[in-house]
């Protein structure tokens, strides 16, 4: 069995309170993923009951295979329990996940695999999913690990979802072909670009790194690039991918995500007037589940229906860009509403003060972030892991990328 850290109601250390992140969002991937498929779920009751709900997304599984490494690592559980967890899984992306031309479908049963609501093949959640394949490609020694996280990446043909054109296409329908949008602006999509540059099969050319626009935005003094997006265009990349002490000839991406959390938090804070909660102890707004349903809000730039809604992976996602912030509001949250926003799985995907609400609810991709930034700013362990992908390496190369 895992072992859980006491859930005390008084604020924990900071080295307590990251490692009860990193334990309890380990146990939702455990918990949250059919042990045959190893799809793990979208979303989840926050307290671990039982739920029936079978809906999967890959990019959660991309998370959970990481995380999966983190435990194995940290020994929270048997490691060769772990290690089948992870063949499992990569046998099922290999052999039975329906897929085209390598790319998946964004949400499936994570009992079968089987589409649901006809979602599109989605270009970035496979490039979230293919972090994960990779990871667990360099962790485990195990040769047929190795072996199928090899095939799997070198399958999917990145080429196919440029549609011939300069920026990769968001994703493809059976119905009606590829989507009309594409990733022509800054966003989460760097990982998406870089894994398709380093590819050793189908790689994209590397003209396609600068073919995307990067709007610069200022904020109270604070200059960065960014696009009306929530706060975690500026995390997900980095869960993998180590930008720091690194630029292109356009950024340092790192420092970028530093300033665009800096932004953030003020932002936040100058919400005071309109949400008397928020405050230099309590902020943080990123895509999450609202009393009124599924939001993309945030800012600087506002966008969204802002309502006081709070979300702790907007934090705990940005813990390496501003540790002592970050986790100060994380460990003023837990302070403040204790149980009502901290159950089995660490934190409540969100929750609103000023309405008496709290989610029932934990999102795959958002315990996803906490768990990986957090054991990111602990032990470097997922970007060490990961950059060591020659693949990996030869995209930075590609994208220009030199130390600062």
């Amino acid at each position: 069995m895992i072992r859980m850290a006491a859930m005390a109601l008084a604020a924990p250390g900071r080295d307590t309170l990251l490692d009860e992140l990193v334990q309890s969002g380990f146990l939702y991937f455990w918990e949250a993923a059919d042990p045959n498929t190893g799809l793990v779920k979208d979303r989840a009751l926050a307290d671990g009951q039982p739920d029936s709900r079978r809906i999967g997304s890959i990019a959660a599984t991309g998370f959970g295979l990481t995380a999966l490494c983190v435990g194995a690592e940290r020994g929270f559980r048997s490691r060769s329990e772990i290690e089948r967890r992870v063949l499992n899984t990569l046998e099922y992306l290999w052999e039975h996940l329906p897929n085209e031309h390598g790319f998946y479908y964004h949400f499936v049963d994570i009992t079968n695999g089987q589409r649901l609501w006809k979602c599109e093949l989605s270009s970035i959640d496979t490039a979230l999913l293919m972090c994960g394949v990779v990871t667990c490609g360099e962790y485990w020694p195990n040769t047929r690990i190795r072996m199928l996280a090899k095939k799997i990446y070198e399958r999917t043909d990145w080429r196919w979802m440029l549609n011939d054109g300069q920026c990769l296409s968001h994703g493809w329908k059976p119905e009606n072909g590829f989507l009309k949008n594409r990733w022509d602006a800054y966003c989460e999509h760097m990982l998406l670009y870089l894994l398709a540059m380093g590819s050793p099969t189908r790689p994209i050319p590397a003209e396609s790194w600068d073919a995307w626009r990067r709007p610069v935005f200022e904020y109270e003094g604070e200059r960065f690039i960014t696009v009306n997006a929530p706060l975690f265009i500026h995390q997900y990349s980095h869960a993998w991918f180590d930008f720091k002490g690194k630029r292109d000839r356009y950024t340092d991406y790192f420092e970028n995500s530093v300033r665009a959390t800096k932004a953030h938090k003020r932002f936040c804070i100058n919400l005071k007037s309109r949400f008397p909660e928020f405050g230099e102890d309590l902020w943080g707004i990123t895509a999450s589940d609202s009393a009124k349903g599924y939001r993309a809000w945030g800012g600087p730039p506002e966008h969204g229906p802002l309502d006081g809604t709070l979300v702790p992976c907007a934090a705990a996602g940005s813990i390496p860009f501003l540790p002592t912030d970050t986790l100060h509001t994380l460990g003023k949250m837990r302070e403040r509403f204790g149980e009502k926003i901290w159950k089995r799985y660490g934190f409540i995907d969100a929750f609103n003060p000023h309405m008496n609400w709290f989610d029932k609810d934990v999102i795959g991709i958002d315990v996803g972030i906490t768990v990986l930034m957090a054991e990111n700013h602990r032990s470097g362990f997922v970007w060490k892991t990961f950059m060591r992908n020659q693949h990996v390496q030869r995209a930075m190369k590609k994208a220009g990328f030199n130390p600062v």
